[in-house]
């Protein structure tokens, strides 16, 4: 992300998930009531505005990608709590709402962002007149500067509490050794703790029309600043979790069977550059 900007694919993000509350059929695969709010005056005319595009094929998938990893890492993050887990820490927040839909009491959400897009979202809530919500913390983080550890416990962050990790939409834009700092930090926690993440297949593992497609969803984040620089196979990713249990790596079809089966539209994921996993200490 550009030096004292707010993320431009973090509106992105927002901006489909508003879009499936608003065009997509019910049942949601995502109920959000926070979702279109957050938007505001300031975007959500631009949803409005290019309605027609949302139907396109593409765009319906990557919305359906988009709304089934937040959904994902709702699902497992309600499975950690029931285990026990007392923090959930958001890593590339964005404009995520969970904090103000949290439905667990005795959870404490630590978002973790650049302050830049953290002074960005406020500005957005306090727009909508939307509070922030009590057991919630900003953990502003300038990776140029700061560590993640340091910024986290100067949050209040607990590390002998246990703890589930949302990565979302980040990985792909990490160096290999900025990615390899975080998950082993994430291993580090307690026993029962939890990671979920999404992460894309390398452009060389696709076929050729999912290639085209690759290159211009790369292209689109050039432009914004906000490059890919990593990829893995199942194979490659799974011999960074050495030090995690339980994994789970879902592609399109477990995905589409899970989220998106009996649908009265056309929402679901097609080709198989994006993947979701899930793991544990």
């Amino acid at each position: 992300m550009e030096h004292a900007r707010p993320s431009r694919t973090a509106l992105r993000v927002a901006m489909r998930r508003a879009a499936h509350q608003i065009y997509d059929a019910q049942p949601l695969v995502f109920p959000d009531p926070i979702a279109v709010p957050i938007l505001g005056n300031a975007y959500l005319p631009e949803v409005e505005r290019t309605a027609t595009k949302l139907h396109k094929p593409f765009s319906v998938a990557l919305r359906a990608f988009l709304v089934a990893r937040s959904r994902y890492a709702e699902d497992m993050l309600a499975r950690a709590v029931a285990d026990g887990a007392t923090q959930y820490v958001l890593l590339g927040a964005g404009l995520d709402t969970f904090a103000h839909r949290n439905p667990h009491p005795d959870l404490h959400v630590f978002e973790v962002d650049h302050p830049a897009t953290q002074q960005w979202k406020r500005e957005l809530l306090e727009g909508g007149n939307l509070p922030t919500p009590q057991g919630l913390t900003y953990a502003p983080i300038d990776f140029e500067h700061q560590t993640l550890p340091a910024q986290l416990l100067a949050a209040g962050f607990d590390p002998h509490a246990r703890t589930f990790f949302a990565w979302l939409g980040v990985v792909p834009y990490l160096t290999h050794a900025a990615f390899r700092a975080t998950l082993d930090f994430i291993a580090k926690s307690p026993a029962g703790s939890g990671v979920v993440m999404d992460y894309s297949q390398p452009r060389s593992a696709l076929p050729f029309f999912e290639q085209l497609a690759h290159d211009s969803l790369a292209s689109r984040v050039q432009l914004a600043g906000e490059p890919f620089q990593l990829f893995f196979t199942p194979e490659e990713i799974a011999l960074e979790l050495t030090a995690f249990r339980g994994i789970e790596d879902l592609g399109t079809p477990e995905l589409n069977a899970r989220y998106f089966s009996k649908r009265t539209d056309n929402l679901k994921l097609l080709g198989s550059a994006g993947r979701l996993l899930s793991a544990w200490t």
